[in-house]
């Protein structure tokens, strides 16, 4: 099945995690100018622009998987969300200085040979 989707279902399905992930980081940068949990702050940082943009990502992220959807099954395309749990850990040590742990690659190997198992 694989071998014979198109380059930009491909693109959706590697790249969609990756939005979801870049829109995690986004949050976390947010998060650093979140006041308290007043009518204020919540006015704040509805403007505030990481959070728009990651919203924005979320949105396009969204947009994609959609037309992903057109091509792959559900049960199948679903299981490469599970990368944004590999994408997720790697942004946040280049764009926060986050550590990466040899558990935490780990991790990341299980999760990609439980897609190959799905998948194959």
């Amino acid at each position: 099945m694989f071998s014979s989707l198109p380059l930009a279902t491909w693109v959706g399905l590697l790249g969609t995690p990756l939005l979801i992930a870049a829109g995690q980081v986004l949050f976390k940068l947010t998060s650093a100018s979140a006041g308290d949990f007043s009518a204020r702050s919540l006015m704040q940082l509805a403007f505030n622009p990481l959070l728009l943009a990651a919203l924005a990502l979320y949105g396009f992220g969204t947009l994609v998987w959609i037309y992903v959807l057109k091509s792959v099954p559900l049960t199948i395309a679903y299981s490469f969300m599970g990368l944004t749990f590999c994408f997720v850990p790697l942004l946040a040590q280049v764009f926060l200085g986050e550590a990466v742990t040899l558990r935490y690659a780990f991790g990341a190997v299980l999760i990609v040979a439980g897609m190959i198992a799905i998948n194959a």
